[in-house]
């Protein structure tokens, strides 16, 4: 068998100092031209400390465009050369060894908060068909741990886990759990996990909810682990699948045809010291039980508390412990969804924001490696320099009109320019298009790269096809950006002036209407009309200069509602245009995923029967499943008990519309409430239950055109054969 050197032996201290310096050479050389350019525009300015913040701000800014396009760039490199990045991961394991290293004990954790219950479990199922097909599923155990706080959401979900166990056959193989105190987050929920069933296991995956894995990249990256016992956790990059309004299809599209040289390249750096992204990855359970706690922060949020952004903390306390990080960067069968609109974007931003402005009180914390700081900086940095940017543009405005309004100029004589035969605006002139090409250039690598691997730009339809989506995605993404730059320099004012976030979930599907992006975006509009009355009355020469920030504010809020319609990128889909590989060609998992998507369940609950509550009352098999999933209580104290039947009398009285959901928690959380309201729900008399459970009734009446079935569900037959494994609370092997 051929044998691979392990990677300390191709990546020694030497190699991989010379790879970041080359990194940081690049950033140096390309900043300070840029900043020597500009600052000679600057030097005759009259308005000299004026000047120097214009400077400062720009050479800041400029140094972060230029350690993004230092990764393309060498990210271009590394792909050309033959055989590969001898840095990745991937390099460690043999085609030989993929077939023989033996695989370890491996959960598959998937933590969820009120999402949609179909999209998880058809999911969830696709990613254990596909494990199953590799003749390796006997190696991992799944678990959803849920959060949810729906009272509906949370019935769903236990009746989409006992069906997802009888159409798989997974018993003893996929596990549900909800947690009665949802604390911390999904920090919390991972640490429960870890607490009650992480020693049982030797590697865990942590996907989302929108998380798909293929089986045969889930057993590889269990082999990588096995062959580099120094690795402590491998990210995946996720490529983006599903989109269907425009927005997202432009995001997706874009991410797919530029993101792998940007991978490459970061991986070019930071190899065995990179960073945790929070899902599609494999984690070391033991030193991450043992290191990983996350501590509270000081103070209050939004700075103090719990931290929000956890992968961060998490990844770079793993690697100070001695752990290896690695981003596995040409790892296929890895994918996640995207937010459908603009306002959905911003606001997982918005979350985002405050995690990554929390990691100050990490940045200097003892024992961090340096990659690991610079990690936790440029998360900091990328939604500061939001803020950053809008002050470059807000004070070169004033020093705009303040030189038309004098007749002084701030062009000084002689330039630099002067040198070679040329003159200060040419110098202006030669800056703006370097700026442009640091911007540009990288995706123009990024294709050509795509034209040389396997497929060529025939996986996006065709070189018309990526051309013109091309276009369209500079074109949306020139409109986007001043309108992101106003959204992230309002989170961080948010965030250093007190105001915290919500924990909500994210929204999967839907449009957005006029009113929502008006209220939205009125903010934004204002700015740019009242932005652009300033330059025309003082200063119109610079309006063509300053034209595509201006757009993109007063056109915000016809941007939003026309870019969140999927009728739009219906058609762009039907002409091939923001196509990608996955959607012209879907992978099997992906296949699976529609037709689980496209297909109803087979056990249809009558929408007019009300929701999961209503369902948990009323059907047999709902309130069995239910009631058999909840902690028995031994000895409850009598106030307790007693408020227990005030609230079913309420219920039955009122109706679940009536109950708030933290009262219908709290009967759900009882399985003795739960018996006697199905039994009273059942026998008291029509006219003395509120109107909901009438129409309830009637609704499953007409149905079943009859009194209502037990066991009408597929998985009934199981829970009656005790096949079905309804001990949360356990250990599962």
């Amino acid at each position: 068998m051929a044998s691979v050197p392990p990677l300390s032996a191709i990546l020694t201290p030497q190699r991989i100092t010379r790879r970041r310096m080359g990194v940081l050479t690049f950033v140096i050389f390309v900043t300070g031209l840029a900043s020597l350019l500009m600052a000679d525009l600057l030097w005759g300015s009259p308005l000299r400390a004026w000047s120097g913040v214009i400077w400062g701000l720009f050479t800041l800014l400029f140094g972060l465009v230029s350690f993004g396009a230092a990764h393309a760039f060498l990210g271009y490199l590394v792909r050309r050369r033959k055989g590969g990045d001898p840095g990745a991961i991937l390099r460690t394991l043999t085609p030989e060894e993929v077939a023989t290293t033996p695989l370890a004990p491996t959960a598959v954790v998937l933590p969820i908060h009120n999402e949609p219950t179909d999209r998880i479990f058809a999911g969830l199922q696709a990613i254990y068909r596909s494990l199953e097909r590799t003749g390796q599923l006997e190696h991992f155990h799944f678990f959803v741990l849920s959060d949810s706080t729906d009272p509906d959401k949370w019935v769903d979900e236990e009746l989409a886990w006992a069906r997802a166990i009888a159409q798989l056959g997974a018993t003893g193989r996929l596990f549900y759990r909800r947690r009665r105190a949802n604390s911390n987050k999904k920090a919390g929920n991972i640490a429960d996990f870890c607490r009650r069933w992480g020693r049982l296991y030797r590697y865990m995956f942590v996907l989302d909810a929108d998380s798909i894995m293929a089986g045969d990249t889930m057993v590889k990256l269990v082999r990588l682990m096995e062959r580099n016992p120094g690795a402590g956790l491998i990210q995946t990059a996720p490529g983006l699948i599903r989109a269907q309004s425009l927005f997202a299809r432009t995001l997706q599209f874009a991410f797919r045809l530029y993101g792998p040289v940007f991978q490459a390249g970061l991986n070019y750096w930071q190899l065995g010291e990179g960073n945790y992204w929070g899902h599609n990855a494999i984690i070391r359970l033991a030193p991450f039980i043992r290191h990983c706690a996350l501590p509270g922060l000081p103070g209050r949020e939004p700075f103090g508390g719990h931290i929000l952004s956890h992968d961060f903390v998490e990844a770079a306390l793993l690697r100070r412990a001695g752990w290896a990080v690695w981003l596995a960067t040409d790892l296929p069968g890895s994918y996640e969804e995207l937010p459908p609109t603009l306002i959905d974007f911003a606001r997982r931003d918005r979350r985002w924001s405050q995690g990554n402005l929390q990691h100050f009180w990490v940045l200097f914390a003892r024992g961090l490696h340096g990659a690991s700081r610079v990690h936790l900086f440029t998360g900091i940095f990328a939604y500061c320099s939001s803020l950053l940017w809008l002050a470059s543009l807000a004070v070169g405005t004033l020093l705009t009109i303040g030189f038309a309004r004098t007749g002084l100029t701030w062009l000084p004589e002689p330039a630099l320019a002067d040198l070679i035969g040329g003159s200060a605006r040419q110098q202006a002139a030669a800056l703006t298009v370097f700026t442009f090409a640091l911007l540009f250039v990288p995706k123009f690598l990024a294709v050509l790269d795509r034209a040389r691997q396997p497929g060529g730009l025939a996986a996006f339809g065709g070189k018309r096809c990526v051309a013109l989506g091309i276009l369209i995605e500079c074109f949306l993404s020139l409109l986007l950006a001043p309108i992101l730059m106003l959204f992230h320099a309002k989170f961080v004012l948010a965030t250093v002036f007190g105001r915290g976030v919500r924990w909500v979930t994210q929204r999967r599907e839907g449009v957005t209407t006029w009113r929502e992006a008006a209220v939205t975006h009125a903010g934004h509009t204002l700015t740019g009309l009242l932005w652009f009355a300033v330059l025309a009355l003082y200063a119109p020469r610079i309006l063509p200069w300053m034209a595509p920030v201006l757009a993109g504010l007063v056109l915000a809020i016809p941007f939003s509602q026309l870019t969140s319609r999927e009728t739009l990128g219906a058609r762009l889909r039907r002409h091939g245009l923001l196509a990608t590989p996955e959607e012209l060609d879907p992978p099997p998992e992906l296949r699976e995923l529609a037709e689980m998507l496209a297909t109803p369940p087979p056990e249809a609950w009558p929408a007019a029967a009300g929701g999961g509550l209503t369902r948990a009352v009323l059907d047999p098999y709902a309130n069995a499943l239910h009631g058999s999933l909840l902690r028995e209580r031994a000895h409850q104290p009598a106030g307790t008990r007693r408020y227990l039947v005030l609230l079913q009398e309420k219920l039955l009285h009122n109706g679940p519309g009536k109950m708030s959901p933290r009262e219908k928690n709290f009967l759900l959380s009882d399985s003795r409430s739960l018996q006697r309201l199905h039994r009273e729900a059942w026998t008291r008399k029509p006219a003395t239950l509120a109107p909901a459970w009438r129409a309830a009734l009637a609704a499953l009446a007409r149905r079943n055109a009859g009194p209502i079935q037990p066991g009408t569900s597929p998985a009934a037959d199981a829970l009656a054969s005790g096949d079905l494994q309804l001990a949360p609370d356990s250990a599962p092997l």
